[in-house]
């Protein structure tokens, strides 16, 4: 059974991003160790990219501090085989096709294998052109997230019917506080379908929103508030909160 499969039979997840090398990355490994103590069911490592379309004004800046500190895909991939040696939860991707087409996409893939990563997600990549990525991945056993957006029927069922781990559903962009109701509205359309995890980004919210959100969906991606990230301590105490959050709901 696959790490991400066995998360999600414990039960609702909590799924925590962090920006690799923001301050540093001594202090990321201590974020991640702290966030898996706090309750995190998978954890997300974001490597950093200068172009992060998909991200807001705070974690393009984020990510901008990580690469003029330094922080390579290299060094996330050994940050990742340092964590392996402790941690057994589901350790997840994000980053950008450039960064992944830049590597070498092939490579990319049987690093990120070795280093003991699980699972994969590029924001800036359509469902329908995840085929550039998707043999490499799916031969070194690298988890493909699809995300999904409001869309017709047709496209829903079909990237429902093809995604693997989990899918990650969105919101549209002017939904504003009716992205909620859009999301459980393609949560019912999918789950006619399909048993597949899904899965909300739920941003940099309190836990004292996350139980509501979480309770139609399998798992909540939040991400610490960015002015607390550098210390390992508040993003272990954020997790622990809103991972009680998240289990509480039934």
């Amino acid at each position: 059974m696959s790490r991400i499969k066995e998360a999600f039979q414990k039960g609702r997840a909590f799924i925590p991003f962090i920006i690799c090398g923001d301050p540093d990355l001594k202090t990321t490994e201590e974020i991640v160790r702290e966030m898996a103590k706090g309750g995190a069911d998978l954890i997300g490592l974001c490597i950093p990219f200068s172009d992060p379309a998909a991200e807001g004004d705070a974690v393009m800046e984020a990510e901008l501090r990580a690469l003029r500190g330094g922080t390579t895909t290299d060094a996330v991939f050994s940050l990742t085989r340092e964590l392996r040696r402790e941690l057994s939860l589901p350790l997840i991707y994000r980053s950008y096709a450039n960064v992944v087409f830049s590597y070498g996409t092939e490579r990319f893939m049987k690093e990120a294998a070795e280093a003991g990563a699980d699972a994969l997600i590029l924001p800036d990549v359509p469902f329908e052109e995840r085929e550039e990525f998707l043999g490499a991945a799916k031969k070194h056993g690298i988890c493909l997230i699809s995300m999904l957006a409001p869309s017709p029927e047709k496209r829903v069922l079909a990237i429902a019917g093809d995604s693997e781990g989990f899918l990650c559903l969105l919101p549209s962009p002017d939904a504003g506080e009716g992205g909620l109701s859009e999301m459980r509205e393609t949560a019912k359309l999918v789950r006619e379908r399909r048993g597949i995890p899904l899965v909300i980004d739920f941003g940099e919210k309190e836990a004292e929103e996350a139980g509501e959100a979480a309770a139609f969906f399998d798992g909540l991606i939040a991400m610490p508030a960015l002015p607390g990230q550098g210390k390992a301590e508040y993003a272990g105490a954020y997790a622990k909160r809103m991972a009680e959050a998240v289990h509480r709901v039934r």
